[in-house]
């Protein structure tokens, strides 16, 4: 649930901050109060399209901050354990600030995110039911997956069984077509793939082996002048026949030192100076000695190496700037050649395996089918028992099923889902987009999420003036459909009926104030007899009675005895 929201400098709200409980919270106040404002911030932490309008002028971002818990194993807990986001205290905050300049910056329990994962995090938290929702049921392709919802990990296994046949199914067929369309490309390109795997293969480049030879190269063309060096460091350092060596005279030196050290202190340092001279004097003609040693002039391994290199540089010229782009461009080409090669076969064999995939891919479409159909009639059944209570006991939904003659194979299944509608005892049934009124769409929605909220396990549901078109006795089945809702999940409903205001646990006035120069959006949650004067308001319009006064105070008493009554019911 949402436990605590903070708005500021978003749109008309300077600053706000609100806490919310279980049950059902109504929003009300004059239209363009900024009740809808809200919302949208909500929407926003949900991970909503953001925008630079929504920062309040004169300010540079706009800050949201929403603090959440969600019962223990919910489905936002399992996606923050898979993005690796700390919720060890049960609490999650989603933070959300959108600057002047249109960036947005998002937060889940401090840690930075992007606005996909987000959204991911809040569509699993919080579920705006608002007149966007009345536009999906008025599109027949949303239908579906209204369907597949309602039929939960029954059918989901099935789509994904059946989607993972679909795309194996559309890449060999793609191949197919591609083949078919292109022979005498495919045989170039697969000859060049052949060439140039089987260049790179055979010249087996090592990483890093360039700067290797380059070095011994280096050494190779210099070998007259390192060899002179290395004889004359070793001559300077250990002497010729007629004359010592610097080693030898340092050595001299050292047990001169050595000989006079007990004299003095300064006398021993220098002693022990001569000593390390001597030793590291050692040390570099037993090097030397050694790289003389080593030292072989190989006139036929130069000529090696340049070839090498020159292999190296023509790899690169053709294929990378580096021996490991070379390497990267193998991997890429010798995959190809793989795939290529793996379906290298007549078009009549490919034909063979397109023709298999469609046969599995259609046994799995029927079983879709099948599966969903079954679905369907359970959704009937709710929907009809929904409608009911609010109204619309008359009315017949039903989910028709349609198959195209063109194209069976769909990626979503072999069938087309639009909801139908019959409204009146003797009509036909016909598409539901095409026949239903506002008010109607209303209750219908409404009975879906009714239905849905029993499954999703979103805590977190906010109605946006879903009872426009509305009133009398199906206001009032509206109002106690949202309450019974509210008994499983925590409900935030923005309204303009004093039915659906009258069933609230919660109440909440919003209000605009112009302080100095700027409006400001105030929210100031109602005491009993507050309650009672916004909803007579809300009855009579601007002109407060004391008839409407009395009609709000009967409102709330039969709003309580039916919560009452659904209370005693449960238990």
């Amino acid at each position: 649930m949402l436990q605590e929201l903070s708005i500021k400098n978003f749109a008309i709200i300077d600053q706000l901050d609100v806490a919310f409980k279980n049950g059902m919270t109504v929003l009300t106040g004059e239209t363009g109060a900024g009740k809808s404002i809200i919302i949208d911030a909500v929407g926003l932490l949900a991970g909503g399209r953001g925008s630079a309008n929504f920062v309040r002028t004169g300010t540079d971002k706009a800050v949201i901050q929403g603090s959440f818990v969600f019962p223990t194993g919910g489905t936002t807990y399992q996606v923050l354990d898979e993005l690796g986001i700390d919720h060890d205290d049960g609490s999650v905050i989603l933070q959300r600030e959108i600057h002047q300049n249109g960036r947005n910056t998002c937060r889940v329990n401090g840690m930075l995110v992007n606005t996909n994962t987000l959204k991911r995090i809040g569509e699993t938290a919080v579920d705006i039911h608002g007149q966007n929702e009345h536009q999906e049921l008025m599109q027949p392709e949303k239908h579906l997956g209204m369907l597949d919802e309602f039929a939960g990990s029954s059918v989901a296994k099935l789509r994904q069984r059946y989607q993972a046949v679909y795309q194996q199914y559309t890449q060999l067929q793609a191949t197919l077509e591609n083949k078919r369309a292109n022979e005498k490309e495919w045989a170039q390109h697969l000859d060049m793939l052949k060439f140039q795997v089987k260049e790179i293969e055979s010249a087996q480049l090592q990483p890093g082996e360039e700067d290797d030879l380059v070095a011994e190269r280096d050494r190779l063309d210099n070998f007259q002048r390192i060899n002179d060096a290395l004889q004359l460091v070793q001559i300077t350092l250990t002497g010729e026949d007629t004359a010592p060596g610097a080693n030898d005279q340092i050595s001299g030196a050292m047990q001169a030192m050595q000989g006079i050290a007990d004299f003095d202190p300064a006398f021993k340092q220098i002693a022990a100076s001569l000593e390390s001279a001597y030793y590291a004097l050692s040390d570099a003609v037993g090097d030397v000695s050694s790289q003389l040693d080593l030292l072989e002039w190989d006139e036929g391994r130069l000529d090696e190496i340049e070839r090498r290199l020159d292999v190296i540089n023509q790899l690169k010229r053709k294929y990378g700037d580096s021996e490991g782009q070379v390497l990267k461009y193998f991997d890429k080409i010798a995959a190809e050649l793989k795939q290529m090669q793996s379906t290298d076969e007549t078009a009549d064999d490919l034909e063979t395996q397109v023709a298999t995939q469609r046969t599995t891919l259609l046994k799995l479409g029927e079983q879709l089918s099948k599966a969903r159909k079954q679905s369907a009639e359970k959704l009937e059944t709710a929907i009809h028992g929904e409608l009911a209570d609010l109204y619309m006991d008359k009315t017949v939904f039903a989910v028709h099923f349609t198959r195209s003659k063109n194209q069976p194979v769909l990626s979503t299944g072999l069938d087309h889902v639009e909801f139908y509608l019959r409204t009146n005892p003797g009509e036909a049934m016909r598409p539901l987009a095409k026949i239903a009124s506002g008010g109607e769409l209303s209750r219908i929605m409404l009975a879906l999420k009714t239905i849905f909220s029993e499954s999703q396990g979103i805590t977190s549901i906010i109605f946006d003036e879903v009872d426009t078109g509305v009133s009398g006795r199906v206001a009032q089945a509206i109002a106690e459909k949202i309450s019974g809702i509210a008994r499983a999940s925590q409900v935030l409903c923005i309204t303009h009926l004093p039915q659906v205001a009258a069933m609230a646990d919660h109440h909440y006035f919003i209000a605009k104030e112009i302080k100095g120069d700027r409006t400001e959006t105030q929210l100031t949650r109602l005491s009993e007899q507050d309650r009672v004067s916004e909803i007579a308001r809300m009855s009579a319009g601007t002109q407060v009675t004391k008839l409407a006064l009395e009609h709000a105070s009967e409102l709330l008493g039969l709003a309580d005895e039916v919560k009452e009554k659904h209370t005693k019911k449960k238990k």
